[in-house]
Formats: structure tokens, C-alpha cells, sequence
């Protein structure tokens, strides 16, 4: 499937089984898309609140993110090249290499980044090491994850090691529409 460029839009998230909301904000800009969004919830009885930007290029790679939690823990880093992860002090994240696109805990919108990018790739099942950032601590970890084009508007996400899979459907804008036992559309 092929994506019409994206034009500036709101959408919100709600989780399915716990209190929370998530409210995003897509722009484009020359370069390519920014993302702001905030999310409230909490994972295991423990509350959260996150503030994120991601900056995208036109092709929807991803060239910098920044995360901030509500109690002060900070997280940035940015691609040199495709794969090739750097801190804000030019320190190079060796242990992220091959790392394309990141996945960030408490948000579907992540999903989006390799359904845009891939798009039409997605027909056979593609496996892609991402940068998962979960919301409790901010450290990144690598994740095998892979995505499978169904039909023109549903992707199946699947954990390489089994423990997840889910039919997403998506939006016009590649966006996600319903996370069966996770997230809903507001």
C-alpha cells in the first residue's frame, strides 16, 4: 500500500484496559514530518506521564526523538546515518546498531513509522530490528519485530519471539485505527 502525504493532524489514543489518553500532533514541515504528542497512563499500577517528539524525514525514517517523563527522566537521541544511533553529547549508541525505527511503549503511533516507510515492502512478512524505549525506565533495548501487509488497510504486527501478535487495522494516513487489547481510537 502507498500513502498519500500526510497533511497536519490531531489524533488521540485511549489504552483498552487501564485509565490513560494519548493526544498527537502531526505536522509537516520542508524536511519531512514532526510528532508531538503526550501520553498519561500507567503500566502495573504505577502512573505515568510522557511528552515525545519524534522528527521524521519525508521517506518516514526516523532522524531524532525526545522523550521527557513528568517526573524529569529524559531521553534523546538522533541517526547519524540509517541505524546508527547518537546521544545529544555525540556519543555513539553501539548497542542500537541496525536499528531503523524505534518503538515506544504506550503509544500505537510508532507502529505507523515502518508501515509508511515500508509500505508496499510490507506484502511479505519483513522483519526489522527496532529501538523500543519502554515508558518505566527510558532504556532503550533492541526488539525483533515483524509486520505483514493483509490486505490494504490491516497489518499484522508480530514479536519475533511469539509473545504478541495483533491485526492493526490502519487509517488513510497509515495510522492506527484499533490495537485489539491495547489501544482504541478516540
Amino acid at each position: 500500500m502507498s500513502f498519500q502525504p500526510l497533511l497536519a493532524r490531531d489524533v488521540r489514543w485511549a489504552p483498552v484496559s487501564e485509565a490513560g489518553l494519548e493526544h498527537l500532533h502531526l505536522t509537516t514541515t520542508p524536511d519531512g514530518v514532526v510528532a508531538r504528542s503526550v501520553v498519561i497512563g500507567e503500566r502495573g499500577g504505577r502512573p505515568y506521564g510522557v511528552s515525545y517528539e519524534l522528527r521524521l524525514d519525508a521517506e518516514w525514517h526516523v532522524q531524532s526523538f525526545d522523550i521527557r517523563a513528568a517526573h524529569g527522566d529524559r531521553l534523546a537521541l538522533a541517526q547519524s546515518a540509517p541505524g546508527f544511533w547518537i546521544g545529544p553529547d555525540g556519543t555513539e549508541r553501539a548497542d542500537l546498531a541496525g536499528c531503523i525505527d524505534i518503538d515506544l511503549a504506550g503509544t500505537p503511533f510508532t507502529n505507523t513509522l515502518p508501515i509508511r516507510r515500508l509500505g508496499e515492502r510490507l506484502a511479505e512478512p519483513t522483519e526489522l530490528r527496532m529501538l523500543y524505549v519502554p515508558f518505566d525506565t527510558f532504556e532503550p533495548v533492541v526488539d525483533a519485530q515483524r509486520y505483514t501487509e493483509i490486505s490494504e488497510r490491516l497489518f499484522r504486527y508480530e514479536a519475533v519471539d511469539r509473545s504478541f501478535a495483533a491485526e492493526l487495522p490502519v487509517d488513510e494516513d497509515g495510522l492506527v485505527i484499533d490495537y485489539p487489547t491495547l489501544f482504541k481510537r478516540l
